[in-house]
């Protein structure tokens, strides 16, 4: 690890090669909380369910062990444990051509698809912020925003095991300074969550429906944490426009119902992530902007 630091420190031009490499290897295990987070959850949730009711199944057998790191992965199919060489970021989907070594059935593109994305987001963070403390954070909060993403758009949810972690970890990286001061990162903390726990409790109050669920408080909270409130308006703008063309589109070309519901999560990871590399940049441009045609 020192002579990987001291040679990034000397040549930190190979910082975003470097970056990108090891996002790839990012990607793959992302591919595992992806899918296994939600998993474990529900599972978590029956366990406390029964204990709530007393119930007790009448020949009780010890689950197996489901978490992060073990089983194995496996293929959906046939069950096909993955060996090491089958699990190599993006080489092992060319080199196996989309396809399961035993069964022969294929392999789902968003495997390699988010490897892919993991890594190039790894190096683009990595060559804008340099070889130092900002860009370590910035993966960080990269990685957790790509998790968040999708799960919200499977599942509809954003786990408390990613959103509350990375608010703390906002405001310890903040405590020096490292994206905003720490009392605009306290603000946007609080500024984030409130905005939108207002926003739904209007939406409630006059549709008698939720709106939006309380993972998208947490994680606008996270952001705020993260790049102060500050850029709480640019993340929330940014946000809603996307959202509101992908929701149009999926309606004019996908023939989905407009009461759909659309979660809310994946598009907050976009413009968090857009406010992460640009934001001072474009809320500049905005207020240029707002003076120009004020």
């Amino acid at each position: 690890m020192d002579s990987l630091v001291s040679f990034l420190v000397n040549y930190p031009a190979a910082f975003p090669w470097v970056a990108g490499l090891f996002g790839l290897a990012i990607g793959s295990f992302l591919n595992v909380v992806i899918y296994r987070l939600p998993v474990m959850m529900e599972r978590r949730w029956q366990s406390q369910c029964q204990e709530l009711i007393n119930a007790r199944p009448a020949t009780p057998a010890p689950p197996e062990r489901f978490d992060l790191v073990i089983p194995r992965s496996r293929c959906p199919h046939c069950g096909h444990a993955i060996t090491a060489l089958e699990n190599i970021p993006l080489l092992s989907f060319l080199w196996l051509r989309g396809k399961c070594v035993a069964c022969r059935k294929s392999i789902s593109w968003r495997y390699p698809a988010i490897e892919f994305l993991t890594g190039v987001l790894s190096a683009w963070v990595a060559w804008h912020f340099g070889f130092n403390i900002t860009a370590l954070a910035g993966l960080l909060l990269t990685w957790g925003l790509i998790a968040l993403a999708f799960i919200d758009y499977d599942h509809q949810l954003l786990p408390d095991d990613i959103t509350l972690p990375l608010l703390w970890l906002g405001l310890l990286f903040n405590v020096a300074g490292v994206f905003v001061p720490l009392p605009a990162a306290v603000i946007g903390a609080v500024a984030g969550y409130l905005f939108l726990w207002i926003v739904y409790q209007l939406f409630k109050l006059v549709t008698g429906k939720e709106g939006m669920g309380y993972g998208d408080f947490k994680l606008l909270a996270a952001l705020g944490a993260w790049l102060g409130w500050q850029n709480l308006p640019l993340t929330i703008l940014l946000a809603s426009f996307v959202g509101a063309v992908i929701g149009i589109a999926s309606i004019l070309f996908m023939g989905h119902d407009r009461r759909t519901a659309i979660p809310f999560g994946p598009f907050l990871c976009v413009a968090g992530w857009i406010a992460l590399m640009w934001g001072n940049v474009l809320t500049h441009l905005y207020l240029q902007f707002a003076r120009i045609t004020g």
